[in-house]
């Protein structure tokens, strides 16, 4: 794990609406490079620098995080948090449930 590592990934939205783990200060300042010059706002400014200077050694990568999650925040990119369990049974268990329901005896 290098030093701009974040501890925890951070799951945004992308694209048409496809789940994307950023797990360090250079993968969220990538994102950041390719955002739209148009609708780069203060927060995305703030994101930006943060990541770069995690990725400097200049701060700590768990600080650019929490840049990069306000910036997401703001732009409606952050995934909902979810759990695999589903009901009391995992998501493993109700996909292969119908099978076994199913299945002739």
């Amino acid at each position: 794990m290098d030093g701009s590592s974040f501890e925890k990934p951070v799951t945004i939205l992308t694209g048409l609406g496809t789940p994307t783990r950023i797990e360090s200060a250079a993968e969220a300042h990538a994102l950041l490079a390719d955002w739209p010059r148009a609708s780069r706002t203060a927060a995305h400014d703030i994101a930006a620098k943060a990541c770069r200077a995690a990725m400097d050694g200049e701060i700590d990568a768990e600080t650019a995080r929490a840049t990069f999650v306000a910036f997401a925040r703001r732009n409606d990119l952050l995934a909902p948090q979810t759990s695999s369990s589903v009901a009391g049974g995992t998501v493993i268990d109700w996909a292969t449930r119908s099978q076994r329901v199913n299945a002739p005896a």
